[in-house]
């Protein structure tokens, strides 16, 4: 037998309990008294009130007895404790024996020792039925409605009925996180970002003062790191990464580090405190070289270590993708645009500056085609991922950009050309860079409703911009290309690096696994 637990929960159990079986109790003897009154003629209209007051009397001097006797047994069944047999799929079983067992009690008692001046039978027949039909009724029932508010609930978890107010954003010092930070700000939102600044805090550190603005500086690959940074938060945006080719190309175990194995104790982080919006920043990349226009459903043919890791963090994500944890992918076209992060390894704003620095416009190969998106767009994209409902995003992949930005390289060129006429359009003809993708942005404007703001236009302008009011002096300079920071700062990254190949996919020299057939 189990023994009940007294938490606040059964108290009140037990209380509906005792107040059900003693109103049934006494409609028992309303009904008995009924049915004497209608078609017994032992007793005349004088005695009935007689009959019904010790009727009265009797339901008195014994309905206390049935009471602890009932919630006696039903302690001992399981009603108010964890009882295997009432918690399982025998309960109807469960609660006809501990009902019609405590009647037998009951009534064995009454019958030897009771007060009863007329029988009980039948008013304890009356009783055991209606008691039987009204805890079979009220258990199963709120079972029943148990499982469809959880079912319901869960659709309304599912539709992100609760708002996010607290987002982090981890990489929130880069070229997109930081845009991303002021338009969340601007919107209302708390603001965390944890970075370990590798590339300098002049992106972030006008915000330190804001009351909303939240800076820790960490690795992301530190698990302590990224606990502490998820406290209280609603959302993680995911942007920490080595991002481009040769950056990638530096150090490969690292690359596998950073962009995978920490994306995916990121993740599990996420998911065990309960943060269940998670966004994920991930590149077109994937796609490889296609003469097709493709779609997030599209075969992925990754040219480049960048593109395999964010192939696998996908892969990572989007099977822990469940109740508990909702991640969306987001697939960004190439970055252009001006940001607090400022970078010239990107082919808009490094052909840019070129023709506004030195009057020429360099490009190699030519038809490949390249999707494009403004930073602002990016940063956009991911807010509007952040205020969807969570069934419309959750577990889904979505290109991020314009149809109308799919442009070849030549095509571009010529595009800067014409905003910055002064210059020369060069081509060297040699295809050094074999992506070619071309990607439907259908989905994300359909499902989302997402349409770029920005142009390449606009991209180019700003970057003209701040050349020629002096803002920036030297786009040459390493603090503008990740390829070139790294590797002056390629000991800073290194030195954390161990506790993650410690934890994720090792082999026997103690590297982490990668599938390498994109090679």
């Amino acid at each position: 037998m189990n023994r009940p637990t007294f938490t606040l929960g059964n108290c009140i159990r037990l209380i509906a309990d005792a107040v059900v079986l003693n109103a049934l109790y006494f409609t028992a003897f309303v009904i008995r008294f009924l049915m004497v009154m209608l078609w017994t003629k032992e007793y005349g209209p004088a005695h009935l009130p007689t009959l019904f007051q010790e009727y009265m009397n009797t339901f008195v001097t014994t309905s206390w007895a049935l009471t602890l006797i009932a919630l006696t047994v039903y302690g001992f069944s399981g009603f108010y404790g964890h009882n295997r047999i009432y918690r399982g799929r025998l309960k109807a079983l469960a609660i006809i024996q501990a009902v019609s067992l405590a009647y037998l009690i009951f009534g064995f008692i009454i019958y030897f020792f009771g007060p009863f001046s007329l029988s009980p039978r039948l008013v304890l027949l009356i009783a055991w039925g209606a008691t039987m039909m009204a805890e079979l009724a009220l258990r199963m029932g709120a079972g029943f409605w148990k499982r469809i508010a959880q079912s319901e609930a869960r659709i309304v978890r599912l539709e992100g009925d609760s708002p996010v107010h607290h987002v982090l954003v981890i990489g929130g010092a880069g070229y997109i996180g930081s845009v991303l930070c002021r338009q969340l700000l601007d919107d209302g939102y708390r603001v965390r970002v944890l970075d370990a600044l590798l590339y300098g805090d002049e992106s972030v550190c006008e915000l330190y003062k804001h009351p909303r603005f939240e800076m820790i500086k960490g690795d992301f690959r530190d698990v302590d790191s990224v606990v502490r940074a998820m406290q209280n938060t609603d959302a993680v945006v995911h942007l920490g990464a080595l991002v481009g080719d040769s950056a990638c190309a530096l150090d490969e175990q690292l690359t596998k580090e950073i962009n995978l194995a920490a994306t995916r104790m990121i993740a599990e982080a996420a998911r065990g405190m309960g943060v269940r919006r998670f966004v994920f920043a991930s590149t077109c990349s994937v796609y490889g070289a296609s003469d097709d226009v493709l779609t997030e459903e599209s075969r992925l043919s990754p040219l480049s270590l960048y593109a395999h890791t964010k192939i696998e963090a996908e892969k990572i994500l989007l099977a822990m993708e469940g109740d508990d944890f909702s991640p969306v992918i987001l697939r960004f076209g190439t970055v252009y645009g001006l940001s607090p992060r400022p970078r010239f390894d990107l082919v808009i704003n490094l052909l840019a500056a070129k023709a506004t620095v030195d009057g020429e416009i360099t490009v190699f190969g030519g038809d490949q085609w390249r999707p494009l998106v403004h930073v602002a767009d990016a940063a956009r994209a991911i807010k509007v991922c952040l205020e969807k409902r969570v069934g419309v995003v959750s577990g889904q992949i979505f290109n991020a950009g314009s149809d109308d930005q799919n442009l070849t390289i030549i095509q571009l060129g010529e595009l800067i050309h014409k905003l910055i006429p002064d210059a020369e359009l060069i081509n060297r003809g040699d295809d050094v860079d074999k992506r070619n993708y071309r990607v439907s942005f259908a989905k994300i404007r359909e499902v989302l409703d997402f349409t770029p703001r920005c142009t390449i236009d606009d991209g180019v302008r700003e970057i003209q911009r701040v050349i020629v009011e002096g803002q920036i002096t030297d786009y040459r300079s390493a603090q503008y290309s990740n390829y070139l920071s790294l590797q002056e700062e390629n000991g800073m990254l290194t030195a954390r690096a161990s506790h993650i190949s410690l934890l994720y996919d090792l082999t026997p020299d103690n590297r982490l696994m990668v599938d390498t057939s994109w090679k």
